[in-house]
């Protein structure tokens, strides 16, 4: 039986400790790049709800509007900015008559202004998901007869709305560090 070094080296079985140091840096790479990645999209899809239930809102409030010849102002729900968790969305509040209703809990606050005549209203919404302390602004501007625009009811600037379109409430908003 031969036992010499290079014969027991043959046989064993195993990783040596530079091929774990190898593996491990390649997953601490891997890592790096994936997971701001993988916030970053977190951080749009919630964004998109705010997108979503803009758009429910403008058709809600054309339904209103063809029911009761003028838009609904509603108060901010919920009333404070939410930051990066959701929070209760209160059914029975100020939006109720217009059966806007969003499935669970919320990351954004809604709210909806009506120009004085009530034939214009900004649908807008707000909130800080990356709790960062800067909140983006989404809404939809539909001016009144004369062409006016409203701000909106939780702090979007609807002149800086595309006219018909859901969009960010002006340059700042609702481009952030994603």
């Amino acid at each position: 039986m031969d036992a010499s070094p290079s014969r027991r080296s043959a046989h064993r079985l195993g990783f040596t400790l530079i091929e774990m140091m190898v593996v491990v840096a390649i997953v601490g790479v891997l890592s790096v790049v994936a997971i701001p990645m993988f916030r970053t999209y977190q951080l749009r899809s919630k964004t998109a709800e705010a997108k979503t239930n803009i758009g429910v809102m403008r058709v809600l409030e054309h339904s209103y509007f063809s029911e009761h010849n003028a838009f609904l102002a509603v108060a901010p729900e919920p009333p404070l900015i939410p930051g990066a968790s959701p929070v209760a969305f209160d059914e029975t509040a100020g939006f109720a008559p217009l059966g806007f209703r969003p499935e669970g809990r919320v990351y954004f606050s809604y709210g909806v202004a009506v120009t004085a005549d009530q034939s214009g209203y900004t649908a807008d919404a707000a909130a800080d998901i990356d709790a960062d302390g800067f909140p983006q602004f989404w809404g939809f501007a539909k001016p009144d007869g004369a062409g006016a625009v409203v701000a909106g009811q939780v702090g979007c600037d609807a002149t800086a709305l595309t006219r018909e379109q859901v969009g960010p409430c002006g340059t700042l908003y609702g481009t952030s560090v994603f």
